[in-house]
């Protein structure tokens, strides 16, 4: 397969240059193959699903589904109930925080983050301790070896690697010291989804959410893989349509897993664009070289005087944060997407990270399975170019 001819959105020119996209750690880019899943519902059987009973809706019903199944089995979850759609992984966090929260933490409690947490991961918590009197607790920047659990300490709620180094989190010692202490345990794989394979049976955690527009699917949708039962525990984090059994007006009765936590209409086409995504990262493609590409870049980078790395780790997802001695991040991004290539740029909803790393914001340069060496040599000469500006 031709990865590159895939992603027609590769075929422009941007300020007159040849589109370079290094910011898929943002949102990936999306194949035909996600595309025209979507087109097909919207131009050939667009119709809402479960409640109907004509031969749209029923057939709508049956994409919508399989893509449960695809889900189910993308994460080695134990059961199809256990998949819960969401619009991203914002939505799979705090419902979490929401629901399991209100359900089982009180006052005095323990939730227990990482340094490299997104902002995704780290405001949920902080409003669920101000409502209930819980203690937020940070893990340290680099810490190795034990966590100071207590009994006190009931939920860890971690990413799986960091959106803006692309260094992991050593979730799996992690996790085995969180349940010697009985702790829940949340995983935000939002950044390793489309890199690593997952399996929340091995991994032992009790909840796991991703993005779809991480992994080559659309915006506005994501999956929270929820422990069957504790997910039968909490209560509904929003109320509606479809989520219900019986309603009088004397009192209301919820449907059955996974209905319960998926009110009103949902995204359907972009579910089953969703599909698509899983199904492509499943094709038989070479997806090893990216590997190799991100070593280039580090080579490639670390070749450019004044530059510095953030989270030169050996092992990292194929990201790449640097500051370019005294010049703003936000300048970098400017001047290098007049030549065509972006990237991101600025605190990376993680300002936390930023305050312990010493430094305002970072450029970041993530790459997806159709990034090539010539993308990445188009980078450095564009770096370049932003030296030649400020004479540096």
């Amino acid at each position: 397969m031709d990865i590159r001819s895939q992603f027609p959105v590769l075929n422009q020119q941007v300020h007159g240059k040849r589109l370079v996209y290094l910011d898929s750690a943002a949102t990936s880019l999306k194949p035909l193959s996600v595309t025209e899943a979507e087109r097909q519902y919207e131009q050939e059987y667009c119709a809402n699903i479960h409640r109907g009973v004509h031969a749209l809706s029923e057939k709508a019903t049956l994409a919508y589904e399989s893509v449960r199944t695809q889900a189910q089995q993308f994460l080695n979850t134990r059961s199809e109930r256990e998949i819960i759609f969401t619009s991203g992984t914002t939505q799979g966090i705090n419902l979490v925080a929401y629901s399991y929260g209100r359900k089982f933490l009180k006052p005095g409690d323990e939730i227990w983050i990482s340094s490299l947490e997104h902002h995704s991961n780290i405001v949920p918590w902080q409003v669920l301790c101000q409502e209930i009197g819980c203690i937020l607790k940070v893990i340290p920047l680099g810490h190795t070896g034990d966590l100071k659990f207590s009994k006190k300490s009931k939920l860890l709620a971690i990413a799986y690697a960091s959106n803006a180094l692309g260094i992991f989190n050593p979730v799996q010692d992690w996790i085995a010291q969180a349940k010697a202490h009985h702790m829940a345990v949340l995983i935000d794989a939002a950044q390793a989804a489309p890199h690593i394979q997952l399996d929340v049976q091995k991994l032992d955690c009790d909840f796991l959410v991703f993005s779809g527009h991480k992994i080559y699917g659309p915006t506005g949708t994501g999956v929270l893989y929820g422990r069957e039962t504790l997910l039968e525990q909490m209560p509904p984090y929003q109320t509606g349509g479809d989520m219900i059994e019986h309603v009088n007006f004397e009192k209301t009765t919820y449907a059955k897993l996974p209905a319960k936590f998926e009110a009103g209409t949902p995204n359907i086409s972009g579910v089953i664009g969703l599909g698509a995504a899983i199904e492509f990262l499943f094709s038989p493609f070479e997806k090893g070289g990216l590997r190799g590409i991100s070593d280039y870049a580090k080579q490639r980078l670390l070749e450019i005087p004044g530059i510095q790395l953030f989270g030169d780790v050996p092992e990292k997802l194929p990201i790449w944060s640097f500051l370019l001695g005294d010049i703003h991040p936000h300048d970098i991004s400017s001047i290098i997407d007049q030549e065509g290539v972006a990237v991101r740029a600025g605190h990376l909803c993680t300002q936390p990270l930023m305050k312990l790393l010493g430094v305002p914001a970072l450029v970041r340069a993530s790459l997806g399975v159709y990034n090539t060496r010539e993308d990445i040599d188009a980078l450095i000469t564009a770096l370049y170019k932003v030296k030649q500006v400020f004479r540096c």
